[in-house]
């Protein structure tokens, strides 16, 4: 039941400058990963600025994906929440608006022990029928799903069969790599560590560098499952130093100015996020002008 091989892109949510989705350039986006060969998109989680958004304007992001992608590639709503019920509400109405998968964040500031995770995933799982990827980023949430964790609900609930894993910990993630034994589909959540991760088993990455060069993305990915591993680790290699520049502030501060400096929409994001420090435009605009993405 794997949703996606390849990269997936963690897309933004542009927002106009009175604050409110800007839906134009949202559809923009969209058809520009689908014409760049992104092997799925993933709307309104971290990268898509989603604690900011309405319930409302989460499924409105969800059904134009779906519309606009008509199939081609599969969409990804994410609908976690800090509230289980809200949760599961979110989760309940992106299966409605045509979803293919969900992504589930880990509650975050409650930080609940390893069987209030159980029981919260278990509870969203029970109610929709289609897959579902749990999302374990420890540093934007004070929780880590363990290794364990993950296993047992992947033994319990039948729709949940991926993770994003996002912990940075190469350990931990090849510790629930062994015990998995291919049961669960693991996805990297660091633009970094997209080779290392393939290495241990991984279906490819849910990505925020893809927002910018989804075909070099796809390209990495693909070259690596084409056992091009010289090929694949030279893209990873290449792709650093825009890495680095797109992590230099919180994301999705210094790709929503990259999208801007690319004319695909507006450097517009909802506060607490201000815009990127002027110390780090240079940085991210040499980083761009080093892969010709900019002039």
């Amino acid at each position: 039941m794997t949703v996606f091989t390849g990269a997936g892109t963690a897309l933004v949510t542009p927002f106009a400058k009175d604050g409110k989705i800007d839906f134009p350039a949202f559809e923009r986006l969209i058809r520009f990963q689908i014409e760049k060969k992104a092997d799925a998109l993933i709307v309104c989680g971290c990268t898509g600025e989603a604690a900011t958004l309405t319930d409302q304007e989460r499924m409105e992001c969800v059904r134009i994906a779906v519309d606009l992608s008509a199939g081609r590639i599969p969409v990804i709503a994410g609908t976690g929440s800090n509230v289980t019920e809200t949760a599961v509400s979110l989760s309940e109405r992106a299966q409605r608006a045509g979803a293919d998968a969900i992504l589930v964040i880990t509650p975050y500031y409650n930080k609940c022990t390893q069987s209030g995770l159980i029981n919260h995933y278990r509870k969203i799982a029970a109610r929709v029928d289609i897959p579902m990827m749990l999302y374990n980023v420890p540093s934007r949430t004070g929780v880590n799903l363990l290794p364990q964790t993950v296993m047992a609900l992947a033994d319990e609930c039948d729709n949940i069969i991926a993770i994003k894993e996002a912990s940075g910990n190469i350990s931990q993630i090849a510790d629930l790599a062994a015990i998995s034994q291919g049961r669960m589909d693991i996805y990297s959540g660091n633009d970094d560590m997209i080779v290392p991760m393939l290495s241990l088993g991984a279906k490819g990455v849910i990505s925020v560098v893809s927002n910018i060069l989804p075909t070099m993305t796809h390209n990495m990915v693909r070259a690596f499952q084409n056992g091009q591993t010289k090929k694949a680790a030279d893209l990873q290699f290449q792709l650093l130093p825009l890495i680095r520049a797109l992590f230099c502030e919180v994301n999705p501060i210094p790709v929503k100015a990259a999208l801007s400096y690319l004319g695909m929409c507006e450097n517009v994001l909802r506060e607490p996020l201000t815009a990127l420090e002027p110390q780090h435009t240079q940085l991210l605009k040499t980083a761009l002008k080093e892969l010709e993405v900019i002039n």
